[in-house]
């Protein structure tokens, strides 16, 4: 909604994604938000864009491309295809996280689980992590390359969306991670991040987290 709104009237975003249930509720948000006439949404595959060559002033992909297992540069191709000469390609992925506020041991080690190194895929090639993005847009010859991280922080007291985006946090970020916790941290990690257990880390009265994203972008030449 956001970058219908910078287009304005006379610029048009199109939205694409394989879930037909999240097409839906974007079409439904933008109905709300006033903005439909601005926007469409299709069902689509990253490999195989369903566009013609140089279509679109810029393409942008946010926690797919360089997120998951698939080859990364040949999605950057394909994004570099649709957008016309000196139009823009940007990627954005979630990058780090401190969400175990007093927890820096429990919080290091669940980073190291199998879960908790995605989205980089264990036992890629260092090349393919997202943030070597870098060389994949000077590889395919993009211009004026750069990267920038954004960052956000949440702290009590926590309001209900926030609050449930966070425990949807822990189980996305940590998944199946007591399985590879030692004893004494899988203990910890139920007590702490369990939402039916007293001593939830989001139960804090001065609860406080923050997370980064890092975007790579270029222009196509």
């Amino acid at each position: 909604m956001m970058l219908a709104e910078i287009v304005g009237d006379e610029g048009h975003v199109t939205g694409l994604d394989l879930s037909h249930e999240f097409l839906v509720y974007a079409e439904e948000i933008s109905k709300k938000e006033g903005l439909s006439d601005r926007s469409t949404f299709l069902k689509g595959e990253m490999r195989d864009l369903p566009f013609c060559d140089d279509t679109f002033d810029w393409a942008w992909s946010a926690n797919c491309v360089g997120y998951g297992p698939e080859e990364p540069i040949t999605l950057v191709r394909e994004l570099k295809r649709v957008v016309r000469p000196g139009g823009t390609v940007a990627i954005l992925a979630w990058s780090s996280e401190e969400i175990l506020p007093g927890y820096p041991m429990l919080e290091a080690r669940l980073k190291a689980t199998t879960g908790g190194i995605a989205p980089f895929t264990v036992m890629n090639k260092p090349e393919k992590h997202f943030l070597r993005a870098l060389s994949w847009f000077n590889k395919l010859g993009l211009a004026d390359t750069k990267a920038r991280v954004f960052s956000g922080s949440a702290f009590a007291p926590l309001n209900n969306e926030i609050r449930d985006a966070l425990a949807a946090l822990i189980v996305m970020r940590w998944p199946n991670a007591k399985s590879e916790l030692e004893p004494e941290y899988q203990k910890k990690f139920q007590r702490l991040c369990a939402p039916d257990s007293p001593d939830f880390i989001l139960n804090l009265p001065d609860y406080y987290a923050f997370f980064t994203c890092s975007m790579f972008w270029g222009k196509v030449p």
